[in-house]
């Protein structure tokens, strides 16, 4: 008699996975209105989003003019992008989300060079705002954003959380969190010692040490 396996018989997600998906569309599916167009946020094409773990950090900063939606869906679903992939960003860290749009290039091409600058600009302007608002002074991006070629005012932003309080829960007790960095750290370093990388990817290792030590160091009075 063949024995079945208990992972035979089960066909949905785990629950962190199903309701950070649901809390993830809850997200993206979110009004939001800015220079008098109002749509879901993520269903602007072009912007910036910045990632935040926890404590309110600041991660990872990144643009797109595809779609905010499916950009960010990249990063957090299973459709991987190069910062998961490589171990910068860890998507288990992830609980606020902000998105600054550019809703005045929304018919606008992708390949439109007036946009393009506008959109490095804004990343740059996010990029460094949340560096000086960092405990770290410091964000988990390989690569800083380039030098603006346009000034520009920094719209509005939308912020909002992707974390229900079940997993807000399961994933803020430090001894996990603490577990998490320390296995994101092994596996950045293991890409670092087993490929040709740049400078930035061991910055940002740097960075996530340093990012374990707070944590350990603020866990331990508590021990």
């Amino acid at each position: 008699m063949t024995q079945t396996k208990i992972s035979d018989h089960i066909s949905t997600p785990p629950f962190e996975t199903k309701e950070l998906r649901a809390y993830l569309v809850q997200f993206l599916d979110s009004e939001f209105e800015t220079e008098g167009i109002t749509q879901k946020i993520g269903n602007f094409k072009w912007g910036v989003y910045a990632f935040f773990d926890y404590d309110g950090e600041p991660i990872y900063v990144g643009q797109t003019n595809e779609m905010v939606r499916t950009r960010i869906r990249r990063h957090l679903t299973n459709q991987r992008t190069d910062a998961v992939a490589m171990s910068v960003l860890d998507p288990f860290e992830v609980h606020d989300i902000s998105v600054w749009p550019l809703p005045q290039f929304q018919q606008t091409d992708r390949s439109d060079a007036t946009a393009k600058m506008h959109l490095n600009a804004l990343e740059r302007c996010v990029y460094n705002d949340l560096i000086e608002k960092s405990s770290f002074s410091a964000i988990l991006n390989e690569q800083s954003p380039p030098e603006p070629k346009v000034e520009i005012a920094v719209p509005p932003h939308y912020r909002g959380s992707i974390v229900s309080k079940e997993v807000f829960k399961l994933r803020s007790h430090p001894d996990v969190r603490i577990a998490r960095r320390s296995l994101i750290i092994s596996r950045l370093a293991q890409v670092i010692a087993e490929r040709q990388v740049q400078i930035g990817l061991r910055r940002v290792l740097l960075v996530q040490a340093r990012r374990l030590q707070w944590l350990a160091d603020r866990r331990l009075p508590s021990i």
